[in-house]
């Protein structure tokens, strides 16, 4: 028996499990699609090309038990939130979502903010959980997808009525406590004229080695939008895979900042389609990754009709001996006159054993459009260091200094400002430097 084999094994006694439980027929239906993709296809290698860059051995080889209720520190686990403003908070702890811990107080009427079990067995909702679960993630994707899916447990489901503004954030933190495999499934749905802002974080209660595999679904209609902060701090021994793919209708928006500062191992795609004229996203993203770490972004931004704007910028700050990978596409269709794409990845080497492996690519069918990409790998500016030695300053907080002001750029499009000191302060102590610097 290969490893790919016996980990297929493992998993397959856990969702015997999970579809023996599973009293919906449509949802059970879609789990038991989904596993059968996953055994068919198994967990991507590097013989794969848009994996060849992340080696999944060591993740392959574990075996990690599927979340089940369990007691939790409330009190432990409260305290990650303290500093965090947002009156809509839905806490999930290994993949459970945690009454306790939630609140919501600041819905306008007809939203809802619900797992996607209720959602299914509501009138109103049923036929919208329906539509769009699965369809923007496929299970065919890849073996993470359909694992996901197969073992989405309660999920969760938000819906934006038309025309109306949540004016507070929803935050959907995801806790992991122990040593488990969780499967957060997201689906968020705006109808036309609405807007939100959506807050999605990692967090853990220690240093424990678990596995994060998540899939954030988002559809917005015309002239909905959204701006969507994902901030990844998982435990350092950890593993994390996550998808996000975003539909966007005619003159919808869609900014997105994208943090990855935790795991071992962590992958991230973004998948983004045009299917209106007149759309706009922005997709960016800041990684900050140190002693062995390996961390691999994916993104795929799909022109494929008129007159739509992308922007893209994501930067990394890589130090000791850890990896970055970035691969960004953006395709311009034959029908999408008047695009406008701009991307750019920029990464900093902090250490010789730093390594950045990065690849933007675009795939222009069009001649009637504006596109632009690039990127650079290199290390901090020597005329740079050398003004502000010749200020006074240590080299050291000269060097923390550059490197705070690299991340800058993507750390203050937050406008939640717990959250972003919060970052703040993560990015200063990754540097042993201080926030009152």
């Amino acid at each position: 028996m290969n490893l790919q084999t016996a980990k297929e094994t493992n998993y397959s006694q856990a969702f015997r499990e999970v579809l023996a439980r599973e009293q919906n027929d449509w949802l059970k239906s879609l789990r038991e699609k989904a596993f059968k993709a996953f055994t068919e296809k198994g967990f991507p290698t590097v013989r794969d090309e848009e994996w060849k860059y992340t080696n999944l051995a060591e993740l392959v080889r574990e075996e990690f038990k599927t979340s089940e209720n369990a007691q939790v520190d409330a009190e432990k686990i409260g305290a990650l939130f303290s500093n965090t403003e947002s009156e809509n908070r839905v806490v999930f702890v290994n993949g459970i979502f945690n009454a306790e811990l939630s609140s919501l107080f600041a819905l306008p009427e007809n939203a809802q903010v619900s797992s996607l079990n209720k959602a299914l067995d509501d009138e109103r909702f049923g036929a919208v959980v329906k539509e769009n679960l699965g369809k923007f993630v496929g299970a065919e994707t890849n073996g993470f997808t359909a694992l996901n899916t197969a073992f989405l447990n309660e999920g969760i489901f938000i819906f934006v009525p038309k025309n109306s503004k949540i004016e507070t954030p929803i935050h959907l933190a995801f806790v992991a406590d122990g040593e488990t495999a969780s499967f957060p499934h997201v689906l968020f749905v705006a109808e036309r004229g609405s807007e939100a802002t959506l807050i999605e974080s990692y967090l853990r209660t220690g240093e424990t080695r678990y596995f994060t595999d998540s899939v954030v679904e988002i559809v917005l209609a015309d002239d909905a939008k959204l701006k969507h902060l994902r901030v990844q701090r998982e435990s350092h021994a950890a593993f994390h895979v996550g998808t996000t793919a975003v539909s966007l209708s005619r003159a919808s928006f869609y900014d997105s900042t994208n943090i990855t500062l935790g795991a071992k191992l962590s992958r991230h795609d973004v998948n983004v389609k045009f299917n209106a004229e007149g759309a706009e996203c922005f997709v960016d993203g800041l990684y900050l990754v140190s002693e062995s770490q390996h961390t691999d972004t994916h993104s795929v931004i799909d022109h494929r009709l008129p007159n739509c704007v992308s922007h893209q910028t994501y930067k990394g700050i890589v130090d000791g001996k850890a990896r970055a990978v970035f691969n960004g596409k953006v395709f311009v269709r034959e029908n999408a006159s008047g695009t406008d794409a701009q991307q750019s990845n920029k990464n900093l080497l902090l250490s010789n054993d730093a390594r950045v492996d990065t690849k933007p690519q675009l795939e222009i069918y069009n001649d009637d459009v504006k596109c632009a990409h690039g990127a650079t790998v290199g290390q901090l500016e020597e005329e740079e260091l050398f003004y502000l030695l010749s200020r006074g300053l240590s080299d050291t907080l000269a060097r923390n200094l550059l490197t705070y002001g690299f991340a800058e750029e993507i750390v203050n499009k937050i406008e939640i400002e717990s959250i972003k000191r919060q970052l703040d302060e993560a990015v200063l102590n990754r540097l042993n430097a201080k926030l009152e610097i």
